[in-house]
């Protein structure tokens, strides 16, 4: 009984201490501005997986995370926080320069005069349709052409597709591409103007002048940026930190002195991104400069933008569904007339303008931050801005599926292209040079037949195979762990070599110390000349593999030359039947059909090229598309020309598992196009067959320089391998 006065007072003094911990969290949640920050970062690291599982896109569950996060969901994220407004501004910044770095300068100078005509078109017209719509529902001149110069841009969402197709080469799709310089550059006038019209009241006189600054501020950016950034990428070496330092600086440069003169700091960032655009180039500064966005800043914008969508308005709001109406209706109607009067005007057939409007009718990149300046500039109110939200999330997902159904049948290819794609006729003495192969050695269980594969084709072609092993560097090299890594890579060499002295050919093993495995692969089959890696298939799957990719993804991605990914069920020297489905006829990739025909050289075995087409295709037409591959076979100029096989089917994956059955080895090309940081754009048609497929497996990735020809058309996943094939 003598406790019980002091448990009295110690269990409300604990309900005390709980509440004011609890308090204290509410005001650490509150205020503390690192909080928005970490909440940002789960939302960009776990929902778009969620979505992509769900075969949703990433950028929807972004945005879909921002209406429940903000005020009008869940309230943890705050439009008006400091730390929002200034990540979303860098995304802003950062998407409007990528879309000028990425632009295809050398391709937009061969077609610029069809492709201003093409721009003048779809850039025009959507502007008459979208003006008239933003008069009719009661905007101001000033908004109206604001509103309909958004209709004006687009962004090529569906360029893996027509990559896949192999028509990247054909004239309308070129020409279509290349506008897009045209139509972003005249939206960000517009939008410069209209704002500074609203903003400052400027008269007539003053608007002139701003054109001129726009003028002279263009040319020191497109001009001055483009001179400093070739001089310091060619004085700074190899020294990627400085350049990637240097990047950022134009890109905030850029902005200032947009603002400086009274302009939106988009329309700086997306010059600069076209004035560095050559200087940078294809290389490891431009994927680092890229990542960052694509990791980082660009999905905290898309995050934000969903913190500004009143979804409950937005459906009660008889005024705007009848404006997002009218505004879908107008932009599909506006892009289909351009395309018209393109066709018109150039002579392109049916098909090729049907291509070329679907291209041109997503809108995502600069058409979503030309919104968003808009509104915040009160030019444009909270309604425009929701269905340009909702128009972006409608046409990404219409339009390429649009352009995978039309762009199939295109056959205008340009005379160059065709020549270019045609095997030279020395290709038989190529096949008799010397043939260098990498094997990167690192597991015991698959590295016997590994080494027999690539004993199969080094006799073939008199040539050498190279086991490579990798020994993980550490920052001092009298390391324990990187003594240990040695010792095992030498352990698995001296395998390697004694496996492949027994085979009868030329062996010289290497080992390596690098920073990492795949930049250690890639960098030492460029220094070896290699001719073709051949590498077992990852088994690391999950989270991790998910977001940063793994080893065989980034020596796809990286590699000057072919690159052999293979599962192998048996030995390769009781291959007898091997099936290479071949999927595009317009620009096929022959690569596959000649590899597949060296190692059936090797063992005396059959090689059949399968391709499946619609189940109510004609026998006339098959019969002229077995000519067709027969044709295109033929060049390869094979000692023994493979077996055609042609399969009418409704799908093309359950015809070539159902057709694989009597094979011992399928060999599948696929594409090599980066859609996502770490990740391979792959079919999923190939991910269906590596899933499902019982036999060996070999997924043949050729260097992106000659990449024209996949397995599939259609959508593509954006898994890596480790996910989207195992």
């Amino acid at each position: 009984m003598a406790d019980s006065p002091s448990l009295s007072v110690i269990l409300p003094m604990e309900l005390i201490s709980q509440f004011l911990a609890l308090e204290h969290s509410d005001q650490v949640l509150g205020k503390e501005p690192i909080v928005p920050f970490a909440i940002l970062l789960v939302v960009i690291l776990v929902v778009p997986i969620l979505f992509e599982r769900l075969r949703l896109p990433g950028l929807m569950g972004l945005i879909a995370s921002g209406i429940v996060l903000g005020s009008h969901g869940w309230n943890l994220l705050q439009t008006q926080s400091p730390i929002m407004n200034l990540l979303s501004d860098i995304g802003l910044v950062y998407l409007m320069f990528v879309a000028g770095l990425e632009v295809d300068i050398a391709q937009f100078r061969r077609t610029k005069n069809r492709s201003l005509g093409f721009a003048c078109f779809t850039f025009v017209v959507p502007v008459v349709v979208g003006t008239a719509i933003g008069r009719i529902f009661g905007f101001d001149w000033n908004a109206a052409i604001l509103i309909g110069s958004l209709f004006a841009s687009y962004t090529l969402l569906a360029y893996p597709i027509i990559s896949r197709l192999g028509v990247v080469n054909n004239l309308a799709v070129t020409v279509t591409m290349g506008a897009t310089i045209f139509t972003d550059i005249s939206l960000l006038v517009v939008l410069a103007i209209c704002v500074a019209i609203h903003t400052d009241k400027l008269s007539f006189w003053q608007v002139i002048t701003l054109l001129n600054s726009l003028i002279i501020y263009s040319l020191v950016v497109l001009v001055g940026f483009d001179w400093l950034g070739k001089e310091f990428f060619r004085r700074s070496g190899d020294d990627e930190g400085n350049q990637f330092l240097f990047v950022l600086l134009t890109v905030f440069l850029a902005a200032v002195g947009a603002q400086l003169i009274g302009l939106e700091k988009i329309v700086g960032v997306f010059l600069a991104g076209l004035a560095v655009n050559e200087a940078v180039g294809e290389g490891p500064v431009k994927e680092k400069v890229v990542f960052v966005g694509n990791v980082l800043f660009i999905p905290i914008f898309f995050v934000n933008l969903g913190l500004l969508i009143d979804v409950p308005t937005f459906l009660k709001s008889i005024s705007t569904l009848e404006l997002t109406l009218f505004i879908v209706v107008g932009l599909f109607t506006s892009k289909l007339i351009a395309a018209v009067l393109t066709k018109l005007v150039y002579r392109y057939n049916w098909q090729e303008m049907l291509t070329m409007w679907s291209l041109s009718v997503p809108q995502v990149g600069v058409t979503l931050a030309a919104t968003l300046v808009g509104y915040r500039a009160g030019l444009l109110n909270l309604a425009v801005l929701n269905i340009t939200i909702f128009l972006m999330l409608f046409t990404s997902v219409l339009g390429p599926l649009i352009t995978s159904k039309v762009a199939v049948g295109l056959t205008r290819i340009p005379e160059k292209a065709q020549k270019s794609t045609t095997p030279p006729p020395q290709n038989q003495e190529k096949r008799n040079t010397p043939l260098t192969i990498v094997v990167p050695v690192y597991n015991p269980q698959t590295q016997q037949y590994l080494i027999e594969m690539a004993a199969l084709l080094a006799r073939q072609a008199n040539g050498r195979i190279v086991p490579l092993a990798i020994a993980t560097a550490f920052s001092h090299m009298d390391a324990p762990q990187l003594s240990a890594s040695v010792q095992r890579s030498e352990q698995l060499l001296a395998k390697a070599t004694a496996q492949s002295r027994v085979l009868g050919v030329e062996v010289e093993p290497l080992l390596r110390i690098d920073d990492a495995f795949a930049q250690g692969i890639s960098r030492a089959a460029r220094e070896q000349k290699a001719n073709l890696i051949i590498m077992g298939w990852g088994k690391r799957t999950g989270l991790r593999a998910r977001l940063f990719g793994n080893v065989i993804d980034n020596v796809l991605w990286a590699s000057h030359c072919p690159v052999a990914v293979t599962r192998l069920m048996e030995s390769p020297k009781k291959f007898q039947r091997i099936l290479v489905p071949v999927e595009n006829l317009m620009a096929p990739s022959l690569q596959p059909v000649e590899f597949a025909q060296m190692l059936a050289e090797a063992n005396q075995a059959q090689v059949t090229v399968l391709n499946v087409c619609e189940r109510r295709t004609s026998s006339s037409k098959i019969a002229s598309r077995r000519s067709q591959l027969s044709l295109l076979v033929s060049t390869l100029t094979l000692p023994n020309p493979p077996e055609i096989q042609i399969i009418a089917h409704e799908s093309v994956a359950q015809a070539i598992l159902q057709a694989a059955r009597l094979y011992d080895l399928v060999v599948l090309p696929f594409i090599r196009n980066r859609t996502s940081p770490g990740g391979l754009a792959i079919s999923d048609v190939t991910t269906e067959l590596a899933r499902q497929l019982t036999c060996s497996i070999i997924m043949l990735g050729e260097p992106q320089r000659t990449q024209t020809a996949v397995l599939q058309t259609g959508e593509t996943t954006t898994a890596p391998m480790s996910e989207g094939i195992i």
